[in-house]
């Protein structure tokens, strides 16, 4: 029950009108082209279908995207969408209006306990831009179910030390 409480509060904080440090949502696209397939929406408790991550996602979208100032470059982490990127199939961003570039999410882990981990194998959870180069992120994700939310937010609301 605390949970529930807990993500009213948070969804009850998100600013939608794009002011502030807080990320702007727009409303979900039409399904994606490109050849990306709907996947079975059978709850698992496992945190691996659209169906069961939706929610978390939907009440952490400031968490989507991070971006640090290090040494001498900006990089831009994807690191919180990874962790549920089992009820994904295609994680996109743009930096300062530019095109849409595709993230490659890791494979998961279905085999194991911890299905959304993510290991050294799975490679960096971010990218890297010359440093002050990063003003303005938009990150879509697409759910497994091929719905999309999409965020646009300004580096100082996600500017991390």
């Amino acid at each position: 029950m605390w949970l529930i409480f807990f993500l009213i509060g948070v969804i009850g904080q998100i600013d939608n009108d794009g002011g502030g440090s807080q990320p702007r949502v727009t409303e979900a696209a039409p399904p994606p082209a490109g050849g990306l397939v709907a996947e079975p929406q059978e709850p698992t408790g496992r945190f691996t279908t659209a169906t069961e991550i939706r929610p978390i996602l939907q009440a952490t979208r400031g968490n989507w995207v991070a971006v640090r100032d290090f040494n001498g470059q900006d990089l831009v982490y994807f690191t919180h969408l990874l962790a549920w990127r089992c009820g994904l199939v295609q994680l996109r961003y743009a930096v300062n209006g530019g095109p849409d570039a595709v993230f490659p999410l890791p494979t998961c882990h279905e085999d194991e306990a911890a299905p959304n981990a993510l290991k050294p194998e799975d490679g960096l959870p971010y990218v890297g831009f010359s440093q002050g180069y990063v003003q303005r992120i938009d990150v879509t994700i697409v759910y497994d179910d091929l719905a999309e939310e999409r965020i646009s937010v300004d580096r100082s609301g996600v500017l991390i030390p």
